[in-house]
């Protein structure tokens, strides 16, 4: 299954084959020249290669590891049992062990986290820690002094050089699976989900099904499109908005919230603008979490139904 997949059979293997910013791949690389790292915090948005670093800094130091996905296993139960029999013990074959808690924004925050402080402490000598999280503010504040963060930040000036590495490594993919494809539609799918390089793998391998990367794979919100949802949204018609996303589920949610923040002051009252805002900003968070983005999205519309004036 591993194979089959493209964002596992092409994950970067070293520090240098990650599309990273200079500044950070720098900082990287100078853990694997060393030889040593410190406890590391790494934070940013999803698919942006956190995970992967995590993993390639260990393997190019030959380093003994242990992966724990903290969404899955966020209870005290995996300190106490998986995490410390791991810390608790020397390498066999000498070298360093590291325990990358993935997604430990999801660790329990009046348990798991709090305990994280003793066993960091307890197995200094043996044992590193790294997270990766999504959003570092739901991490405690004494877990943050314990780590050394790396925000995984791409300033505007360096995302045209990123995206244009990007773009060379996923047509050398595309090339490799004999996927015959338009550039022009490629850099348009990666300019439209960078820098979530999972993302992006992710829905040219499902495009790649039909056989050809062409202009039939961007499904875009048309100007047309979303004057129909704001016409339902103004009308008070739930049974047609309902349908109306489902229709457009291929599109991400997070860029329907845009649109709408976008067009505001041409279709609601003033007024009434701060409150959408506020509504639209809760629900473009909880779209990072939530199991079924259809009724979240469902949710964010029906409340600004009813409780915004329409022009």
């Amino acid at each position: 299954m591993s194979d089959f997949l493209w964002v596992e059979q092409y994950r970067p293997q070293t520090i240098d084959e990650c599309i990273l910013p200079t500044d950070i791949k720098e900082t990287f690389q100078s853990f694997v020249d060393r030889g040593e790292i410190s406890n590391l915090l790494l934070a940013g948005p999803p698919g942006c290669g956190k995970t992967t670093v995590a993993r390639a800094l260990c393997e190019q130091m030959n380093a003994d590891y242990m992966f724990i996905n903290g969404s899955e296993e966020s209870g005290i139960d995996t300190l106490r049992t998986k995490i410390k029999n791991f810390a608790s013990t020397v390498s066999l074959s000498g070298g360093k062990k590291v325990v990358i808690l993935d997604e430990a924004d999801y660790l329990n925050p009046q348990s798991t986290q709090p305990a994280m402080r003793g066993f960091i402490e307890e197995f200094h000598k043996n044992c590193r820690f790294i997270l990766t999280c999504n959003f570092k503010n739901r991490l405690i504040e004494p877990l943050h002094s314990r780590f050394s963060t790396i925000d995984f930040k791409i300033a505007n000036k360096d995302r045209p050089v990123l995206a244009s590495k990007l773009f060379a490594k996923v047509g050398i993919i595309l090339k490799e699976q004999s996927i015959p494809f338009d550039e022009a539609v490629v850099a348009e799918l990666i300019n439209k989900h960078f820098p979530d390089y999972r993302r992006i793998l992710n829905e040219l391998q499902r495009y790649s099904v039909s056989g050809k990367i062409d202009t039939g794979i961007l499904a875009n919100i048309s100007d047309d499109n979303l004057n129909k949802l704001i016409s339902l949204l103004k009308e008070k018609d739930f049974t047609n908005m309902r349908k109306w996303v489902v229709n457009n589920l291929d599109n991400d949610p997070v860029v329907v919230f845009r649109r709408i923040y976008d067009t505001m002051y041409e279709n609601l009252e003033s007024e009434t603008i701060p409150h959408a805002v506020l509504i639209l900003a809760d629900y473009s968070y909880k779209s990072a979490f939530v199991a079924d983005q259809e009724v979240n999205l469902v949710a964010c519309l029906t409340e600004i139904m009813s409780q915004c004036k329409f022009k």
